[in-house]
């Protein structure tokens, strides 16, 4: 009883590390969403690229019947309006730096006098235009069986191919070949059968990336 009064205990100190550590979280998150989109444009980029430098079918209008537009579309509603059109942009500019991965096995600014310029300048928009309606497609309840979500992506595909590629391609024709408008269409029209069948295989190929990968659906933009 007559010994010296306990000192009271010292208050537990606040620990810091937690509140810096959930601070620090988002920084990390960020940094591989980042990473995730660089990777994906930059692989759609290698993908176009490999399919645009497969032998394509000759024409006599000098632009050949290729996969690019299969890849462009394909790059566009699995990765989304935005990064479709970046890898896109990304494989043109190899293309114009040089490097041959143009139809043909091409490259250069010397493409850009060429016939196929409309086509190639229309890429990214197709891209673009097929991610953003891929996107309402992919949104859409009576989209969520397979079936019907290959059909949806199949016209979402196809119709930013009409009206996008097929429209500057035309305009490409009629100013690098000095023809009328009636002879580019009929030209441009040779293409259509197989335009409808790569955006069939593009629907097919990006509903079984979805099966495969769903968050990849959910991450598009």
């Amino acid at each position: 009883m007559s010994g010296a009064p306990e000192k009271p205990a010292p208050a537990a100190t606040p620990a810091v590390t937690t509140g810096v550590t959930t601070g620090a979280l988002p920084a990390p998150a960020s940094r591989s969403a980042v990473t995730t989109d660089v990777a994906l444009i930059a692989t759609f980029a290698a993908f176009i690229a490999v399919c645009a430098i497969l032998p394509g079918i000759p024409t006599p209008s000098g632009v050949p019947i290729t996969l690019q537009t299969f890849a462009v579309i394909l790059a566009g509603i699995v990765l989304g309006a935005r990064r479709g059109t970046l890898a896109v942009l990304l494989y043109l500019a190899i293309g114009l730096a040089g490097l041959p991965v143009f139809a043909g096995g091409t490259g250069g600014t010397a493409v850009l006098a060429g016939p196929s310029v409309g086509y190639l300048l229309a890429f990214p928009l197709g891209a673009a235009l097929a991610g953003f309606l891929a996107g309402r497609v992919l949104r859409a309840r009576l989209t969520r069986r397979a079936s019907l979500r290959v059909v949806g992506l199949f016209a979402a595909g196809l119709l930013a191919s009409l009206l996008t590629i097929h429209p500057l391609g035309i305009a490409g024709l009629m100013w690098r070949l000095d023809l009328g408008l009636t002879e580019a269409i009929l030209i441009d029209a040779r293409y259509l059968p197989g335009d409808v069948l790569k955006n069939v295989c593009a629907a097919i190929v990006a509903t079984a990336v979805f099966r495969a990968f769903p968050e990849l659906a959910r991450t598009r933009r």
